[in-house]
């Protein structure tokens, strides 16, 4: 009855991939928002404490690079929400409910092309998952060094600590954009909230990355599984076949020899 039907639907949930989509969908998510917040949060203190501007035209600047990350994250949440959805009916295709529902041939004639065809998109999903945790890497250690020097300039007297901006590449040569420990600018950016937010912002979106990075390696697993299961599946349809054919051969020589026997005795 009901309870048997429960237990049928819970028996063809794939589990392994449902439990690699939540921690995608929560490494997307926090690298999206977090990454987004943090981005503006640099606006903001690039602006205000190191009194840079917008350059007029169409020169790319920092700003227009931080925009144009803005607007990948966009992309990288819409493509990956999609994606997990897509592994979720993959996952689903390799269950034992939908086998029974459809049956071997369909399941190893479809499922082996598209499990051997998402093993190599999410490999190369990996891969490029592991150089944005390498890239987020970059403005946590930029922030870090800036909030060691607020550190550093309340604990050391009379210290007299600078931060370049030359020094990451965000402004050119020619430029000099930089605070020192005893100007009011660098005091008031030490004393906000500001800062401390957008360098945890950093640290969370870093976490966000690796958690992707986690589930792309939990979805190599479990499409490797799935991919060899569909293959034995294909080959235990093919023994299967064989074996039936083989059965009704001898099915018809057993019947012509009992014909021809009867014809001999009659």
């Amino acid at each position: 009855g009901c309870f048997e039907c429960c237990i049928k639907c819970l028996g063809g949930i794939p589990y392994a991939s449902l439990i690699a989509t939540i921690l995608l969908y929560a490494g997307v998510a926090l690298f999206c928002g977090c990454g987004h917040e943090a981005l503006s949060g640099t606006v903001n203190i690039l602006q205000t404490y190191f009194e840079m501007t917008r350059a007029a035209g169409d020169v790319i600047d920092v700003f227009t690079m931080i925009d144009i990350f803005k607007y990948v994250i966009y992309g990288v949440a819409a493509a990956f929400f999609v994606y997990g959805i897509l592994l979720m009916v993959e996952g689903f295709f390799t269950t034992g409910a939908i086998k029974d529902l459809y049956g071997d041939f369909k399941i190893t004639t479809c499922g082996r092309c598209v499990s051997a065809w998402f093993i190599m998109l999410t490999y190369i999903f990996m891969l490029a998952w592991l150089g944005v945790t390498a890239f987020t890497s970059l403005p946590v250690y930029m922030y870090f060094n800036l909030w060691t020097i607020c550190r550093n300039a309340t604990v050391v007297d009379g210290a007299n600590l600078c931060l370049d901006l030359r020094q990451y590449g965000i402004v050119t040569i020619g430029e000099e954009k930089k605070v020192c420990t005893t100007s009011e600018s660098f005091i008031k950016m030490c004393d906000s909230n500001e800062l401390n937010m957008t360098f945890h912002l950093f640290i969370v979106a870093l976490a966000g990355a690796g958690a992707a990075v986690i589930a792309m390696v939990h979805y190599l697993m479990v499409l490797s599984a799935n991919w060899a299961y569909v293959k034995d599946a294909c080959r235990m349809q093919k023994y299967e076949d064989i074996k039936s054919k083989e059965e009704q051969e001898l099915h018809d020589i057993h019947s012509t020899r009992s014909k021809e026997r009867l014809n001999a005795y009659t």
